[in-house]
């Protein structure tokens, strides 16, 4: 029997625990921990870490393979950016340099990515083309970029991006190989880490992990460029702070040697640092992780959807997203679009954190002052 521990701010809705029961129903899954930020996602849920001794489930990683997040810390402080003047600036030049699709010509890949061939020739090509036009871009959605402040009024850096096409490209192509591989009576498709297919899958994935963090640190450098050159402000370096929370690992728990997934989940090992973010208009943290065994090392990885994106446009406008943002400057010309982004569409983050207390320590909070996204 499965092992499922929770970590929850509410009761589950009857669509997330028929997800987990069958997800509990698969083959060699032996322990679930379910974060507080848990919601409805295709095939797993996002807040779901699993634990197998020999079987991947990609669906248990999602497509956004090495999501995650990046802080970092500018010598100077927040009120930088008080003033509607500076914020259009800023955001002018995020979307010159920080373009959330593509850029218009490729750039080179770090030789580390160039020179590691993926699996497939349809994997190779998405590579050549798409992961060169990418590297340095946000992608939309719940991909953002945000200026914070501090307890202390320093200026901060926060990111949150991942692999973009690339990622799901190869999430997309292991899964059809697995449905091929004649698992057809498991709930979801699997791939044993021990075949050539589960070989490749990691493979592939460690270059999508890669690539993830290649394409925040572009970013990074971007915004750096252009804090120093628009506002003579420059990086604290050694302030950097950089996690994934979509992946599979191969880590000992429970006193064995597992494939520990993690989809929208942080991991959180003893000492481990982190940033968990709230919404748009909310705080967010820098944590380090307390280790818990029982939650497989993990944390939530955000505040977690409370309604779909179509509920969230049946039921915010344009003005009440206005209302939600007082305070944070952000491109009002998207205010329709965004509305499945507001505040109001997540949980509340103070909730989420409390749920976690014996998951992760906070180190550091800090409010938005400034959030990028496109829709």
């Amino acid at each position: 029997m499965t092992d499922l521990k929770t970590w929850l701010t509410e009761p589950l809705t009857p669509e997330v625990r028929a997800a987990l029961e069958r997800l509990g129903r698969c083959p060699d899954v032996r322990h679930i921990a379910i974060m507080p930020d848990v919601h409805l996602a295709h095939d797993v849920c996002i807040g779901t870490v699993l634990a197998t001794t020999h079987l991947l489930y990609p669906g248990a990683v999602g497509g956004d393979i090495g999501c995650g997040m990046s802080a970092l810390a500018f010598d100077g402080r927040a009120d930088v950016l008080a003033g509607e003047s500076a914020a259009a600036k800023l955001l002018a030049a995020l979307y010159e340099l920080v373009p959330a699709n593509r850029h218009h010509a490729p750039r080179e890949l770090p030789p580390e990515l160039a020179e590691q061939p993926l699996s497939h020739p349809t994997l190779q090509a998405m590579k050549r083309r798409d992961a060169r036009v990418q590297l340095g871009t946000l992608g939309r959605g719940n991909h953002f970029l945000e200026l914070q402040a501090d307890d202390e009024g320093r200026l901060w850096l926060m990111l949150h991006t991942g692999s973009r096409s690339v990622g799901q490209a190869i999430r997309d192509f292991h899964l059809a190989c697995a449905s091929e591989c004649g698992n057809a009576s498991s709930p979801l498709p699997f791939i044993d880490a021990d075949a050539p297919q589960g070989i490749a899958y990691l493979a592939d994935m460690a270059w999508a992990l890669s690539y993830a963090s290649a394409n925040r640190r572009a970013i990074v450098t971007a915004v750096c460029d252009i804090m120093r050159e628009g506002f003579g402000i420059d990086p604290v370096s050694h302030s950097q702070i950089d996690c994934h929370h979509n992946f599979v690992r191969r880590e000992r728990h429970v006193g064995e040697a597992l494939w520990a997934h993690r989809k929208g989940a942080l991991s959180a090992a003893e000492g481990e640092p982190g940033v968990i973010p709230g919404s748009m208009g909310s705080a967010s943290f820098h944590v380090l992780g307390r280790g818990c065994p029982t939650s497989l090392c993990s944390s939530s990885h955000g505040a977690g959807r409370v309604m779909s994106r179509d509920q969230a446009r049946r039921a915010i406008s344009a003005r009440d997203l206005h209302s939600q943002l007082q305070g944070v400057w952000f491109d009002h010309r998207l205010a329709s679009r965004l509305r499945d982004e507001a505040p109001g569409a997540y949980k509340d983050i103070h909730t989420v954190m409390r749920a976690q207390r014996d998951l992760t320590c906070i180190t550091r909070t800090l409010r938005p002052i400034l959030s990028y996204k496109d829709t």
